[in-house]
């Protein structure tokens, strides 16, 4: 194939719900491009984007899925994303790297949960929005219906380039009214019949003509001034006009098409060529230093790799982006995140599971590779004099979180292994080796975006593993001041132990004044603050150690071994073995000896001390609180509030946002362990949930008795 010219590359992501026919538009514009000579199925399991065994074996996507079509001397880069809510990462890469979303809505069900979830991230993005109504031959389609709940939803900024003059069975014609010209096809689909309109649609299709040039003029000063003088635009002027809106999402298209019966698709993809926006023309990406970089062939060479597939035979198959630039093959690049050199020694255009070798591609395209020696997802290849890094994909936080282990002990370090190669592939997969909770735990999207996981790796890589709940990292404090002392003294012929240690404990909160005095039982104990440390916890919180020692009864060289002693026991709390934040420790007197005093008499000293004051001290378990937003159809409203209630949830507000409620609470991450599913079962699916970590706040006192007594059975069954 021919090398491609920035101003002739588009890069186009394919989005929408479960359902809606992504895969299936995908084989059509394959077969209409003559990419590939007859089109696949989802059924039969052989289109193009799903050719992964997990894909095949449940019949969804899994993968973001990279090809190309050639049309009208244009490349147009697509992206097929699952349309799962739990595989919503491949959405997210896919609308980074391209320049223009197309939509798809099943026109049996208008837009759906997923439909809204994929146009908050467009938002966000700021990229422009084609809507595309599909499964126009579904006896639930409702054309019309879709359309005034798309308003509903998006506002007047929808508009019709399109209309099917008859949805169901029957549907076989489409009245396009940027061209004014009414397409039909044969039971085969394919290329059209392109005709005058008929009579009896034309005043439909004049009415909504003329709200489509309005639409484009508003784009540009001087469309409207032509607008305001003729009340008519070109075609190549409404172009223009919706070209612009496209950039500023002033305006959605909304085009028609069957995409199982290939009807539409080719005057679509005519569309895609000629009116959405060039590479060239989008707002420009910054690297790591905030340093705005042009997709300019002429410049430095770097690419950005967002996606690595593993392949059977092949290995790893890694996809990148030209951010500026030419590569060509045999190009020695630096990787800019790891300092390894790399050379190039394919490169491909990419056709799902087929790769079209190519010589060389310019800044904006997309392509792949092969066989590289240590290039990640998410990393950045240099060439010479270029030091760019790009880290702009941001995804979101986890949902659903499992522990999990090999059935065979032996087998733990290849499940591990096989866990950090499909995090590349999908880096919302997230693995965490938790010191704390003592268990390997994986965080996804969804139950079945864990279930997803676990299938892979029992039936690709022959491991079998167990899903277990996750521990919750609970911490531990205290609620009010106490002192303890504690001497410890060890003699056994030579050199003994010796090291005395008085200390006071008590709450610390954000700004308290240093302490001067304080009371116990009647007596003051007035302190003078030598030094101070602020440690910030890898865990969260503060421990704030002060040394208050007069009269040099501990020596300043032993306060480091006595904070190591306060430190072994913060790791380790005494009511569930979590660890401890948020307490100052006053070191205010003691005792040494001249021989026996060393650092490790007074690391065992301060470790006792420490732990009779915080028993004595009102200690409390915290657990840890998300905030947590559902986006829920009004009619579940009443039974998603009742669910958050039962699980200790504080119900924050409420609000309506694009025809869903949207409801803010915040709830015990022990209350989310199983809430994708029981939200999924409360809506039929129809809702969707984001959480995000706000704070640790104190259990209530039933549940702290039975966490504590829980510890104490779990530590004597590991005594016995």
């Amino acid at each position: 194939m021919r090398v491609y010219q920035t101003n002739e590359i588009k890069n186009i992501a394919l989005v929408g719900s479960a359902g809606s026919g992504k895969t299936t538009l995908a084989e059509s514009m394959l077969y209409g491009s003559g990419i590939i000579k007859r089109r696949g199925t989802v059924e039969q399991h052989n289109t193009v984007s799903d050719y992964f065994p997990v894909e095949q074996e449940y019949g969804y996507s899994v993968f973001p899925t990279v090809f190309h079509v050639e049309w009208n001397n244009k490349k147009l880069n697509i992206i097929d994303c699952p349309g799962s809510d739990d595989f919503v990462g491949g959405a997210i890469t896919a609308l980074n790297v391209t320049d223009q979303a197309v939509i798809l809505i099943n026109g049996q069900y208008g837009p759906e949960v997923g439909t809204q979830n994929i146009f908050r991230y467009t938002e966000k993005l700021k990229k422009p929005v084609i809507f595309l109504v599909n499964q126009l031959d579904s006896e639930k389609c409702d054309f019309d219906n879709v359309m005034n709940s798309m308003r509903d939803i998006y506002g007047s900024k929808c508009v019709e380039i399109q209309y099917p003059v008859k949805t169901g069975p029957d549907f076989n014609e489409i009245i396009d009214v940027l061209l004014m010209k009414k397409y039909s096809w044969k039971p085969e689909g394919g290329m059209p019949i392109i005709e005058d309109i008929p009579a009896e649609e034309m005043d439909k299709a004049m009415e909504l003509h003329k709200a489509l040039v309005e639409a484009a003029a508003e784009n540009d000063e001087g469309l409207m001034e032509k607008f305001f003088e003729s009340e008519s635009l070109t075609e190549d002027e409404m172009r223009e006009g919706i070209r612009k809106g496209l950039l500023t999402r002033s305006i959605f298209p909304v085009f028609c098409v069957c995409a199982a019966q290939d009807k539409g698709v080719r005057r679509l993809m005519e569309f895609l060529g000629n009116v959405v926006p060039f590479v060239s023309e989008m707002p420009k990406i910054h690297n790591t230093r905030g340093e705005e970089v042009a997709p300019d062939s002429k410049g430095p060479e770097s690419l950005y790799f967002f996606k690595t597939g593993m392949e059977p035979h092949i290995g790893e198959v890694s996809y990148f982006k030209v951010m500026s630039g030419k590569v060509k093959v045999g190009d020695d690049l630096t990787n800019a995140d790891r300092g390894s050199k790399e050379r190039l020694g394919q490169i491909y255009a990419c056709a799902g599971a087929n790769r079209i070798p190519v010589e060389e591609m310019n800044a904006g395209d997309i392509g792949c590779t092969v066989k590289l020696k240590d290039v990640k997802t998410g990393n950045t290849l240099n060439g010479k004099d270029c030091e760019w890094r790009f880290n702009f994909i941001k995804y979101p936080n986890s949902k659903y979180s499992r522990a999990i282990r090999a059935v065979v002990p032996a087998d733990t370090e290849k499940v591990m292994a096989a866990l950090l190669k499909m995090h590349q592939e999908d880096p919302t997969w997230v693995v965490e080796q938790s010191k704390e909770l003592r268990q390997t735990i994986v965080h996804g999207q969804g139950e079945f975006h864990l279930r997803t996981l676990k299938w892979r790796l029992e039936n690709n890589e022959k491991l079998n593993v167990v899903f277990e709940e996750p521990k919750i990292p609970y911490r531990e404090t205290i609620t009010k001041k106490a002192k303890a002392e504690y001497r410890h003294k060890k003699q056994s012929g030579g050199a003994g132990q010796f090291g005395e240690v008085h200390l006071i404990v008590e709450p610390y909160a954000e700004g308290m004044p240093d302490p001067v005095s304080y009371n116990f039982n009647g007596q003051e104990y007035k302190m003078n603050v030598k030094s101070k440390e602020e440690i910030d916890l890898q865990w969260g919180g503060k421990l704030v150690f002060i040394n208050s020692v007069v009269g040099g009864a501990i020596d300043a060289r032993f306060m480091p071994a006595i904070l190591k002693g306060v430190m072994d026991c913060m790791e380790h709390g005494p009511l569930t073995g979590s660890y401890a934040r948020d307490v100052r420790v006053v070191v205010y007197d003691g005792k040494m000896h001249p021989v026996d005093s060393n650092e490790l008499s007074f690391t065992l000293a301060a470790r006792r001390a420490f732990s009779d004051a915080f028993k004595n001290a009102g200690p409390k378990i915290l657990e840890p609180i998300y905030d947590l937003e559902v986006y829920v159809p009004a009619d579940y409203m009443g039974d998603v509030m009742s669910d958050l209630q039962g699980r200790r949830a504080l119900i924050m507000g409420m609000d309506s946002e694009a025809g869903y409620q949207k409801l803010q609470a915040k709830i015990p991450l022990k209350e989310l362990s199983n809430y994708s599913i029981s939200l999924s079962s409360l809506t039929g699916g129809r809702a969707s949930f984001s959480t995000k970590f706000s704070s640790y706040e104190l259990v209530p006192n039933d549940i702290q008795n039975k966490l504590i007594a829980e510890h104490e059975a779990e530590l004597a069954k590991e005594g016995d």
